[in-house]
C-alpha cells in the first residue's frame, strides 16, 4: 500500500514537487496582458553605440573579459565582427548632433535633381557650340586656303 501526505504526491517524495501543477501557462502574464511579444522586437544600435562598443572590446585585455562585456550588452560576436567591417569600410561614423546628419532630405533631393538636370542640358549645349566652333573653325580655314592662290 502506497502512503500519500494527503496531496496525491508519496510520502517519501520532497515538498517542492507539490509545486508541479502551480503552473498553467494560458498566454497571460499576472496583469491579464501577453507576458511577451508575440513576435521578437528587433533592436537598432546607434552608430555611436556601435563605436563606444567597439572600442570597449578592443579595451578587454583579460582572459573572459570580452565574453562579459557581450554578455552584459547581450550582444553577440557576430555583431562585433559586422559592425568592424562597417568601420573598415566607413559605413560607421558617428552623428554630429542629428541621427539622420549627412542624409539629403526629400527637398534636398529633388533640388539636386534639378540642378543636375539643368547641368546636362547646359553641358549639351555647350557641347554643340563646340561642335559648330570646329566646324565653322575648319570652314574659314578652307576659305582662306581657297582665297591665298588667287591673291598671289
Amino acid at each position: 500500500m502506497n502512503a500519500t501526505n494527503g496531496n496525491g504526491a508519496p510520502k517519501g517524495r520532497a515538498r517542492i514537487y507539490d509545486a508541479d501543477t502551480w503552473h498553467v501557462d494560458d498566454g497571460t502574464g499576472t496583469d491579464g496582458k501577453p507576458p511577451y511579444h508575440k513576435s521578437p522586437v528587433r533592436r537598432s544600435f546607434t552608430p555611436e553605440y556601435k563605436l563606444a562598443i567597439l572600442a570597449e572590446y578592443d579595451r578587454c585585455t583579460e582572459t573572459g573579459e570580452k565574453g562579459a562585456l557581450l554578455r552584459r550588452e547581450g550582444l553577440y560576436s557576430s555583431l562585433i565582427t559586422d559592425w568592424r567591417r562597417q568601420h573598415r569600410q566607413g559605413l560607421l561614423k558617428a552623428g554630429l548632433g542629428r541621427s539622420d546628419a549627412g542624409r539629403p532630405s526629400l527637398q534636398d533631393n529633388a533640388r539636386l535633381r534639378a540642378e543636375n538636370e539643368r547641368l546636362r542640358t547646359k553641358l549639351a549645349q555647350a557641347e554643340a557650340i563646340i561642335d559648330v566652333q570646329g566646324k565653322v573653325h575648319a570652314l574659314l580655314e578652307e576659305i582662306s586656303k581657297s582665297a591665298a592662290p588667287d591673291q598671289q
